[in-house]
């Protein structure tokens, strides 16, 4: 009976895990999930246990860490190196400040969420309709992004004068967009406002299950789909896949990952400037991708953590040549990374633990065929 009731529980289980699991994503064991459930755990208690000031630069990490899902996905599952995915969340924030400020409510703030989303969403779509159904590959999408996102820092950036409004939002130029309400959820007047402790918590949930969702995408059938693009697009088109049409539903969920990130950020802050859309912020995602791992949702999420955490570190620490100081190391770092660890830091470790899992396999082996009886 206690067999039966143990095999019944290890199937509910694996069927659970089923959805989240697949040969796409590094993490495929009961071990993985119980150390996951232990890190979002002791992240959901961190804010009881440090000041007010770090929970909401660890918000920040948070609202960071959606721009790097979104080039991950793209990028490293179908192959798309986007260098202005900073475009989407960048117009996604503005687009949230606009409507928040002028719909003020509760409602108008609900309002102003899913209309910054759909127009960061609606910006991808636009763009990716435009590069891959007009032929644009390779390099040529990411030096077109890249473009993308200059002219917009350089447009925003000459908005500064009063006739630069849309309402009661001023764009504010080089100044930026100041006064974006904080995330709030109710209906008219009356509403919960995410600020503080609940803005850090929404951003917990929010990043889990977005983290939860996009596995279960890559590891479905479009997901295969998706790394076969990245493989071999020729060979791909040849079994009667629309090549164009799956960049552009990936670079398009990837847009509104980032407009996601955008409207936390802005929430965030408060605030949202030209710098968003600059060559500097837009080189960021590439290296925390890099870094983390293009093929590795997690490693992406973790990189963002560890190297922004450094560079808040460094430029709290000491002053402005702290942030030019993390700028060296940053560019260190991604040297050392494309030289030593291309694939980045999360599947050149999983790839050395089967390895070393395989190696130890071989060894009980080769000692169990050694130790056979003497007649």
């Amino acid at each position: 009976m206690s067999d039966r009731l143990g095999t019944d529980g290890r199937s509910l289980l694996d069927r659970v895990r089923a959805p989240f699991e697949g040969p796409n994503t590094v993490g495929n064991s009961i071990p993985f999930w119980v150390g996951l459930a232990v890190a979002v755990a002791a992240l959901a208690a961190y804010p009881q246990t440090t000041d007010p000031y770090t929970v909401i630069q660890s918000s920040r990490y948070f609202a960071l860490a959606f721009l790097a899902l979104s080039l991950c996905f793209i990028w490293g599952y179908a192959g798309v190196l986007s260098f202005g995915q900073v475009a989407f969340f960048g117009v996604a924030a503005y687009a949230f400040g606009a409507i928040g400020i002028n719909l003020s409510s509760a409602t108008g703030v609900g309002v102003a969420i899913v209309a910054a989303i759909a127009v960061g969403t609606l910006f991808a779509a636009l763009l990716g309709y435009f590069m891959f159904y007009g032929g644009v590959r390779d390099t040529y999408v990411t030096i077109m992004t890249l473009v993308v996102a200059l002219v917009l820092n350089t447009f925003m950036a000459q908005t500064a004068g009063s006739e630069w409004a849309i309402g009661d939002a001023r764009l504010g130029g080089f100044n930026g967009m100041t006064n974006i309400p904080d995330l709030t959820l109710g209906i008219g007047e009356a509403g919960l406002v995410l600020d503080g402790n609940g803005l850090y918590y929404a951003l917990l949930a929010t990043l889990v299950v977005t983290y939860l969702g996009l596995r279960a995408l890559v590891n479905s059938e479009f997901g295969m789909t998706m790394v076969a693009v990245r493989e071999d697009e020729a060979r791909t088109a040849t079994f009667g896949y629309n090549v164009p049409f799956v960049k552009l539903v990936v670079f398009t969920i990837g847009g509104a990952l980032a407009a996601v990130g955008g409207v936390f950020y802005a929430s965030w802050g408060n605030y949202i400037d030209p710098s968003v859309f600059g060559i500097a912020f837009a080189a960021l995602p590439v290296v925390w991708v890099s870094v983390g791992g293009r093929e590795s949702l997690l490693g992406a999420i973790g990189a963002t953590f560890a190297i922004e955490r450094m560079r808040t570190g460094l430029s709290s620490g000491i002053g402005p040549i702290g942030s030019e100081w993390a700028l060296v190391i940053v560019g260190g770092l991604l040297l050392g990374v494309i030289l030593f660890m291309p694939a980045g830091v999360v599947p050149t470790l999983e790839k050395l633990k089967d390895r070393a899992l395989a190696r130890g396999r071989k060894q009980s082996g080769s000692t169990t065929t050694t130790e056979e009886p003497i007649e």
